[in-house]
């Protein structure tokens, strides 16, 4: 029986951070279910799933539709596009059968990529070696979670590049129901001489092709700081959202960015797995920061309080505490009034 390889291809860079990453495994949940409901699918469909932050891995090889279980989608600081081709590009190598003289092969891959923001990399090489190689043996759709992803190289990369915004309640739905009817679609129409590859008709309130990047886009939609909670050692990141501000008077208004926090999430030490291991020497000054967490480990008051290590700790308030990154003590003061100046904190990749 000849296969239909599917490879999702996931960004899962800091930025997907709390319901981003949850509604894409549910997503990848709904999907599977959907495929499993169609006798087409169940014979020919095969899936792998490839993750990509700041390294790229595959999480689950190829494999057949009854046999796959969504995995858990790790989280990592990075977002490396390129890095996310190369292993494409190997798993299409290894694990795709092609066809010879003497026998046929797999049917045309499809490939789904979804990403929210911009290649800390740089996935040229990469971009290039799939266009001259890889193009005309599989389709890849290029999906920009929002505005904020880099549809420039998204544009260079595929020929079908989508954006999806979720503004209304039940675009997600919307969004998982067109991917799995896509798969259904072309699964049912193999064999078939006169089916082209083609995007499958979809709800344009939902999702929109492409045809130059948008306008509007920016790199820094979002700030992501790590810190580890001092009492349990454990790490977590701390996400602010970019929030567009006025500040008008009778004379002018003046557009000004901000950042309002979004969430603090408690992680696992395999986030430092996913995690790009070039330093990082980017910086944000605490006063474009609003809002401060607590502790989503052990409850302690701030989880923003800063060692003379230059990493993010948590506190429960003024005194002496022991870093749980340098493990040296430090002294915490109460803050004084009127000092607004800021201090800078360094932040992820993203």
């Amino acid at each position: 029986m000849r296969r239909l390889p599917v490879f999702f291809v996931l960004d899962c860079s800091e930025s997907m951070v709390g319901d981003n990453l949850r509604k894409m495994e549910e997503g990848l949940q709904a999907v599977v279910q959907s495929l499993r409901g169609d006798p087409h699918a169940l014979e020919t469909v095969y899936l792998s799933v490839i993750g990509f932050a700041g390294v790229a891995r595959t999480i689950v090889p190829l494999v057949e539709l009854v046999s796959f279980y969504p995995p858990r989608l790790p989280l990592g600081g990075g977002t490396s596009l390129g890095a996310a081709l190369e292993t494409l590009m190997y798993e299409i190598d290894h694990a795709v059968v092609r066809s010879t003289p003497e026998r046929k092969g797999d049917w045309k891959p499809i490939v789904y990529l979804f990403t929210d923001g911009h290649p800390t990399d740089d996935p040229s090489a990469a971009i290039d070696r799939w266009r001259q190689h890889y193009a005309n043996a599989a389709m890849l759709i290029a999906v920009g979670m929002g505005r904020e992803a880099d549809f420039t190289a998204l544009k260079r990369l595929a020929d079908q590049v989508l954006l999806f915004e979720e503004s209304r309640a039940g675009d997600y739905k919307k969004f998982v129901d067109w991917v799995s009817a896509s798969v259904l679609s072309r699964s049912q129409s193999l064999g078939d001489p006169t089916a082209s590859p083609s995007v499958d008709t979809f709800d344009e309130r939902v999702l929109s092709l492409v045809k130059s990047p948008p306008p509007g886009q920016a790199d820094d939609s979002c700030v992501t700081l790590v810190g580890r909670c001092q009492k349990t050692r454990h790490p977590y990141l701390i996400k602010y959202e970019r929030e567009q501000q006025n500040l008008a008077t009778s004379e002018f208004s003046l557009p000004l960015s901000a950042y309002r926090l979004a969430g603090c999430y408690p992680l696992d030490e395999g986030y430092f797995d996913w995690s790009d291991p070039r330093s990082n020497n980017q910086k944000v000054n605490s006063s474009d920061l609003m809002g401060a967490p607590g502790c989503p480990h052990c409850g302690n008051a701030t989880a923003f309080a800063v060692c003379g290590c230059g990493k993010l700790m948590c506190v429960n308030g003024p005194g002496e505490a022991i870093c749980p990154w340098c493990e040296k003590t430090v002294g915490f003061a109460p803050a004084t009034a009127g000092d607004d100046g800021g201090f800078e904190v360094r932040r992820s990749q993203g």
